[in-house]
């Protein structure tokens, strides 16, 4: 079992700075990609940003150039670094993390969420 803890959301005035981070914690596994999703009232949720083991990056076309996903693989650590943020951006934020799960009868593959963090920009 693998958890995935988020912090960072809040409030922010639009043109400004957030950061988010999301640990993930547990036994016998290791991630392939981690990253973040949204999703916004009455709206599916949506990919924002994914980084893979090896520091390949996915955004979607609406952050690109404002958001930057990163993560510390020592610390099982992903960030997103949101600038310029937009009200546009208000949505509750997910972490997701691709993993693979080790046991005794061998290993497959699982996907995890976080519980979600509100991010609400003000115009």
């Amino acid at each position: 079992q693998v958890q995935l803890v988020e912090s960072g959301g809040g409030l922010v005035q639009a043109g400004g700075s957030l950061r988010l981070s999301c640990a993930a914690s547990g036994r016998g596994f290791s991630i392939n990609t981690m990253g973040w999703y949204r999703q916004a009232p009455g709206k599916q949720r949506e990919l924002v940003a994914a980084v893979t083991s090896g520091g390949s990056t996915n955004y979607a076309d609406s952050v690109k150039g404002r958001f930057t996903v990163s993560r510390d693989n020592t610390k099982n650590v992903v960030y997103l670094q949101m600038n310029s943020l937009k009200p546009e951006d208000t949505a509750v934020y997910y972490c997701h993390a691709r993993v693979v799960i080790f046991n005794l009868l061998g290993q497959y593959e699982s996907q995890y969420w976080g519980q979600g963090t509100q991010i609400t920009v003000a115009s």
